[in-house]
């Protein structure tokens, strides 16, 4: 099989060399990665380390905004959580499945950037793109490892890469994570990520827009719960904020001394 990917690139950190990177966030919508885990990527650029998000529709389908605007909030967010890159691949909204042409976009993506972690939604979610997302990226980061797959991106045709590490961040619905990371310095970096995208969130202190359908994540209720369900992970773990994940593949120590 072969492919020709063209993703929208909405930003590209202008100082950076184009790839390898560290983390690679795959998203359904273009405000999920900054919800689900943008304390963890705030606190991966502020280590120096190069993270990139690629959602996979334009959110076309919400009742709030437009695909113009929510773009531009999503580049908005990019510079906020210093980002190496961020793709849209043009899926439509409310229709990811495991088409051949989409697994070929997730593909290109994981040869493109090639990861060493691969962040991607959970497998039961409230909204079906999340839970098709997560099934979209587990066939693609099967076939991306095989050679007879060929996708072509930016005028390359990058060789086959599996990542080395797959975990599941938390949207809506909560499950029992295999491991907590403490965001608590990077906390404020990551609302502030959250809160550039404007036309579907609450913000404090900003006028709302009563003209569109108010929906779940643009109630103040929302926000409070994104920020105490993060203190309630940090209590777990003894820290202010926290965010929770779960690796799809069994995680091993090379010795308890790495715990110490």
């Amino acid at each position: 099989m072969n492919f020709t990917i063209t993703p929208d690139l909405i930003y590209r950190r202008a100082e950076a060399p184009e790839t390898p990177v560290d983390m690679l966030v795959i998203a359904a919508h273009p405000d999920d990665a900054e919800l689900a885990c943008g304390g963890v990527i705030a606190q991966m650029t502020h280590e120096g380390k190069r993270v990139a998000i690629v959602e996979c529709t334009q959110g076309e389908m919400g009742s709030r905004g437009t695909p113009a605007l929510r773009r531009e909030e999503a580049r908005k967010a990019a510079e906020i959580l210093n980002l190496t890159e961020r793709w849209n691949l043009h899926i439509p909204d409310g229709a990811i499945d495991a088409a051949p042409e989409n697994v070929a976009k997730i593909v290109a993506a994981l040869r493109y950037f090639r990861p060493n972690i691969l962040l991607f939604p959970p497998e039961f979610e409230r909204h079906h793109d999340h839970e098709n997302a997560h099934r979209l990226v587990r066939t693609a980061y099967f076939q991306s490892g095989l050679s007879k797959f060929s996708v072509e991106v930016f005028g390359q045709k990058p060789a086959t890469y599996r990542p080395k590490r797959l975990f599941t961040y938390m949207q809506t619905y909560e499950f029992e994570p295999n491991f907590y990371v403490d965001v608590s310095a990077h906390f404020e970096t990551k609302l502030q990520s959250y809160y550039a995208h404007a036309s579907q969130v609450y913000v404090p202190g900003a006028a709302q827009n009563l003209n569109e359908p108010q929906t779940l994540i643009s109630s103040p209720e929302f926000l409070e719960y994104l920020k105490a369900r993060a203190r309630h992970f940090g209590g777990k773990i003894g820290v202010q904020y926290a965010e929770g994940f779960t690796s799809v593949e069994p995680l091993g120590l090379r010795s308890l001394s790495d715990m110490l």
